[in-house]
């Protein structure tokens, strides 16, 4: 979590702290508020203190609470200010994938050139249908989030669209354990190797794969997309991170363009692919 973020919602804690000791009709001490809302007791101090991530709903009892109804723009304004940077999982699943996967779809609309990094699956954008459903199941099971797998197929399947415009350019790099990892049946692995060997052919993407056997500078760590060099989308088992400063989009250009180095393309990428399809057909 970034020192930014931290310290941002370190400011709203100490806000809401501040509108507590001085509600109007009286000084509210945490209990009392705990107690009103049915909160765990630490959950107030949590706030206050930076520790906890406030929901618009508990900003909106906190508000009213200390008789401060009109505060509640700003501390919604707060909040969204940092969220707009790190979202966490939890609340973006709170409804499923599919929401996710439409926020994506309108950020890929906007944007024109595309490098992206990936080190454990294929990129959503090559997906076939089959492997996007294991994907989405599996997260599912794991971040505990409601299942609307079809629908988030078919929105991520929407984004693919994006492959046939010719205004648009994606620079893909993909690690080649990607090729080999078994997050779906290896019957779904064989028929996404050859999408992915077919993708190769396509005039608006340029696909790397970076061999096991490729002399690395950096190690090759957390998958991230760039968009048109403004904004960075870094995922990891927390959150998504949006960023849109200068030195954090740079630094991951000169992450991406590091790693690019040591990748291979054309035929070479192809018989990675090949010899990774075959290890598939032989198990």
């Amino acid at each position: 979590m970034s020192t930014d973020y931290q310290q941002a919602r370190a400011a709203l804690g100490a806000r809401l702290r501040e509108l507590r000791l001085s509600a109007r009709g009286g000084r509210l001490t945490g209990t009392e508020l705990a107690e009103r809302h049915g909160w765990n007791k630490s959950k107030v101090s949590r706030l206050e203190n930076g520790r906890q991530t406030a929901t618009p709903d508990d900003l909106a009892k906190w508000a009213e609470s200390t008789g401060r109804p009109e505060a509640l723009d700003e501390l919604l304004a707060r909040l969204k200010g940092f969220e707009s940077h790190i979202r966490s999982w939890r609340r973006q699943l709170a409804t499923g994938h599919k929401a996710v996967q439409d926020v994506h779809l309108s950020a890929h609309s906007d944007a024109t050139v595309f490098r992206g990094w990936e080190a454990s699956m294929i990129f959503g954008i090559l997906q076939t249908p089959d492997y996007a459903r294991s994907i989405f199941t599996r997260y599912a099971e794991l971040q505990r989030s409601p299942r609307d797998t079809e629908e988030a197929v078919r929105s991520r399947m929407k984004r693919q669209e994006a492959l046939y415009d010719s205004s648009k350019r994606f620079h893909l790099v993909l690690w080649e354990a990607a090729l080999h990892a078994l997050i779906c049946p290896p019957s779904v692995l064989a028929a996404q190797l050859d999408r992915l060997a077919g993708v190769i052919g396509l005039d608006t993407v340029d696909l790397g794969i970076l061999p096991f056997s490729a002399p690395l500078k950096i190690p090759p760590a957390t998958a991230f997309w760039i968009y048109d060099d403004r904004r960075v989308i870094v995922e990891n088992w927390h959150a998504e991170l949006w960023l849109d400063d200068e030195p954090g989009v740079d630094t991951h250009l000169r992450v991406w363009r590091t790693l690019h180095e040591s990748a291979v393309y054309g035929v070479r990428a192809q018989n990675l692919i090949t010899a990774a399809r075959r290890a598939v057909a032989a198990r």
